[in-house]
C-alpha cells in the first residue's frame, strides 16, 4: 500500500439536517470551523440541506404533480391491460 495515501484527519463528525434538525454522527475528513456538543464531547459540525430523514423519496411523502392529467390519460388508455 502506498504511504500517506489516506487522510490523517479522519474523525467522528456530527451531520445536522437543517430542514428538520435531525443529527447523526459519522466519520469524515471534511474541514469545518463549527463545533457542537454531543454525547459529552465537542465534535465538528457539518450542516446539510437535505438528508434521508427529510428527502421526499426516502420519507414516502413525494407528491406527483400532474397538471395536464397525463397519469389519468395513461391509465384510461393502458390501465385495462394490467388487469389481464
Amino acid at each position: 500500500m502506498k504511504k500517506d495515501l489516506h487522510p490523517t484527519n479522519y474523525r467522528p463528525v456530527v451531520f445536522k439536517d437543517m430542514s428538520n434538525g435531525d443529527t447523526f454522527i459519522s466519520r469524515s475528513c471534511i474541514n469545518t470551523k463549527e463545533t457542537i456538543e454531543m454525547d459529552g464531547e465537542t465534535l465538528p459540525l457539518i450542516k446539510l440541506e437535505i438528508s434521508s430523514t427529510s428527502h421526499p423519496f426516502y420519507t414516502g411523502k413525494s407528491k406527483l404533480v400532474d397538471t395536464a392529467g397525463r397519469v389519468d390519460k395513461f391509465m384510461n388508455r393502458y390501465g385495462s391491460r394490467a388487469k389481464k
